[in-house]
């Protein structure tokens, strides 16, 4: 059985096969039958030990979706080595940029009205240029300056195609091979799809503009886009304009007026709340999305990749750095074991041990001594190899930190994350769980206590009445009931034997006692008989222990 490909969408078969073949997964080319796709020279290039690097740069040549799905993939550190990573996470999506005809047919076709109509200036070179759309600086009736972000043209089209080519090798892998079902590469795809629709759809990123703002509203030295929704549509979005500089773009000398230590504090507590406390962050915060105002605040641009993470998990990362900052290894190893899912191959020993070892490694004094987001891709790591899955969210949330850290490196290299988030952890861990008690929250408890309480005599009752009426029952659902059964008829048989043989003996020691005529070896012969077949008894019961029960399995030497 192979993979069914469309002749229409051969060439870029042909292109992920190739891929497939230069970087040694050529199992897997070979079992979906993509390698029969390819010239004999093709077959033969297979290496795997090229650099991060050239895999940036092949996946640049293939396009747009190409690019993002390096940037995806740049965010799993749980799946690929640590300088791939690095590598697809300079990924910029910088290219040549399309005609100011062309946007303008896109501007007209979604407003409906004409570019002069919209904007009172509208400046036809783009100012910046991506694998998605481009951006243009224009001047609004009211006056305002704002960036007009306008989708290539046809990209959709390209995009969707891709992703059909790309999400029917990714359904086959995870059916027919190991690696497909170890890493859950069909998940993995539907993340990486959902993530692309997404960012074609340019009224899901004004959303996350205006989330963000709402959300950051408290600090002073963070500015977020102001987008203007009467001209915003899915393939044009309308934002206030941010003037300055990319940190990536930055002098040595920089600004000498700046509270540069104040400002990456500020920012790095930002960040903090957004993952902690909020639950939705900007997740692709690298040096060449953030920009330094001219008055000196820390500008967040492109807001295409955000991510959430669920309150249930923000309590388990919050409980996971609180037993790390107590010093118990245990206990967090146990948390973040519930943050994941256990494989099949899970090794429970290798596991704890790895992970003890781990925390040890990064801290086990106090909080701000943790190196927060490196050790969350080694525990990733270190959890997959163990055979746990991972939620995207976390590995995501760890190159989010990684990623602050390069911010904090370009902006000012004396600058120690470590300390700010020993400065500012606490703060956030309490905002988070004030923030729990809402009005809505306290609510919902007190009627759910209410109804627990007016529930619990009718409860009750029922109850006590089937008990009345013998009809009680206690169901246990478990993993082998039929074994469960028979493991308590035997322990219900022996307790009975051993009765009986128990019995046995003290009827014998009693019937000693008596005279009789019938004897055997000086003894009531009775008695002796009683005493044989209760000694025999037991040595069989002995044997059959020995012999027939499962042993106990022993744990694996270290």
């Amino acid at each position: 059985m192979v993979l069914p490909i469309k002749t229409t969408h051969l060439k870029r078969y042909k292109d992920i096969a190739l891929l497939l073949v230069r970087y040694g997964l050529y199992d897997i080319a070979r079992k979906t039958g993509l390698d029969k796709i390819l010239e004999k020279n093709q077959r033969e290039a297979s290496r795997v030990t090229l650099e991060g690097e050239e895999l940036a740069r092949d996946l640049e040549t293939l396009g747009p979706t190409f690019v993002k799905l390096g940037q995806f993939l740049s965010t799993r550190p749980d799946i690929l080595p640590r300088e791939y990573v690095d590598a697809l996470g300079r990924l910029q999506s910088e290219v040549k940029g399309f005609s100011f005809e062309q946007a303008q047919e896109t501007i007209e076709a979604e407003l409906g009205i004409e570019v002069s109509e919209a904007f009172i200036e509208f400046d036809p070179e783009p100012i910046a240029a991506a694998s998605i759309g481009q951006v243009h600086r224009a001047l609004t009736r009211d006056g305002r300056t704002v960036v007009v972000k306008v989708q290539r043209p046809n990209i959709r089209e390209t995009v969707m195609t891709d992703l059909e080519v790309i999400g029917a090798i990714a359904g086959f892998v995870q059916k027919n091979t190991e690696i497909g079902e170890l890493y859950g590469v069909d998940d993995m795809f539907q993340e990486f799809n959902n993530s692309m629709l997404r960012e074609l759809d340019y009224l899901q990123e004004m959303r996350n503009l205006i989330t963000l703002r709402k959300n950051l509203r408290e600090f002073n030295n963070i500015v977020v886009p102001i987008p203007i929704e009467t001209l915003t549509t899915q393939r044009i979005l309308t934002m206030g304009f941010i003037e300055g500089t990319k940190i990536t773009l930055l002098p040595d000398s920089g600004k000498p007026d700046i509270d540069r230590t104040l400002l990456l504090e500020d920012t790095f507590r930002a960040y903090l709340k957004q993952i902690l406390v909020d639950g939705f962050f900007h997740a692709d915060p690298h040096p060449g999305n953030l920009v330094l105002t001219k008055d000196g605040r820390i500008g967040i641009l492109d807001l295409g990749m955000v991510a959430r993470i669920t309150p249930g998990m923000r309590e388990k990362l919050i409980r996971f750095l609180v037993a790390m900052s107590n010093g118990e290894p245990e206990d967090a190893a146990h948390i973040a074991a519930s943050i994941g899912e256990k494989m099949d191959n899970f090794d429970a020993s290798k596991y704890y041990r790895r992970t003890v070892e781990l925390i040890f490694r990064y801290g086990n004094t106090t909080l701000g001594q943790i190196q927060m987001g490196k050790l969350i891709l080694e525990f990733t790591s270190v959890a997959r190899e163990c055979g746990i899955r991972v939620p995207k969210d976390l590995a995501m949330l760890g190159k989010t930190i990684l990623q602050l850290d390069q911010v904090a490196a370009t902006l000012d290299p004396n600058f120690d994350p470590n300390s700010s988030l020993r400065k500012y952890a606490g703060q956030i861990m309490l905002q988070y769980l004030t923030g729990r008690v809402t009005v809505g929250n306290v609510i919902s408890g007190i009627w759910e206590f209410k109804d627990s309480i007016s529930n619990l005599p009718r409860s009750l009752s029922s109850v006590l009445e089937q008990m009345a009426i013998n009809r009680f029952q206690v169901k246990v659902d478990l993993l082998d009931e039929n074994r469960f059964v028979g493991g308590m008829q035997k322990i219900a048989n022996r307790i009975t034997l051993g009765l009986l043989l128990a019995s046995l003996i003290i009827g014998a020691g009693l019937m000693a006692r008596i005279p009789t005529t019938f004897q055997i070896l000086g003894y009531p012969a009775i008695a002796i008989i009683f005493f044989l077949i209760a000694s025999a008894g037991a040595v069989i019961l002995i044997l059959h222990i020995l012999l027939y029960d499962e042993k106990p399995i022993k744990p694996k030497k270290k």
